[in-house]
């Protein structure tokens, strides 16, 4: 069965290694702001920011030593719940051959992997798309 891609008002393509700079936070943010304002959101996750919706992440971070009682979520839990928060608004995505070109291929239930290929017809279902990072 052929999987429909949803019509949203912005396609944002994560790229590369989200780890390297505040990348992920601004596009976390930008997500949200998005949302905030009523706007449906797709994600594309490439490279290695496949790596964000693993389920092996669990659901937080190690312990910060500065703020040891201080809990912090992982980025597979962030996800989640954004995606909980905006069903039918938030879609969010992994590029299949990134994630298995990378072993990242057990991710959160929410998140369907798609094939590179695929990748166009999510361009053409956004009215507008932001390409963040670099491959």
């Amino acid at each position: 069965m052929a999987r429909t891609v949803p019509h949203t008002d912005v396609l944002i393509t994560l790229m590369g290694a989200p780890h390297e700079s505040d990348l992920l936070t601004s596009a976390l943010r930008l997500t949200q702001a998005l949302l905030d304002r009523g706007a449906s959101v797709q994600v594309w996750a490439c490279g290695y920011a496949t790596m964000l919706t693993q389920r092996a992440l669990g659901d937080g971070k190690p312990r910060n030593l500065a703020a040891w009682s201080t809990e912090y979520p992982s980025t597979s839990l962030v996800v989640r719940r954004m995606l909980d928060a905006h069903p039918g608004r938030l879609h969010w995505f992994a590029c299949r051959f990134c994630s298995d070109d990378r072993g990242a291929v057990d991710h959160i239930p929410q998140v369907p992997l798609r094939a590179p290929a695929k990748y166009a017809e999510h361009v053409a279902a956004a009215a507008k798309t932001f390409h963040l990072g670099v491959m």
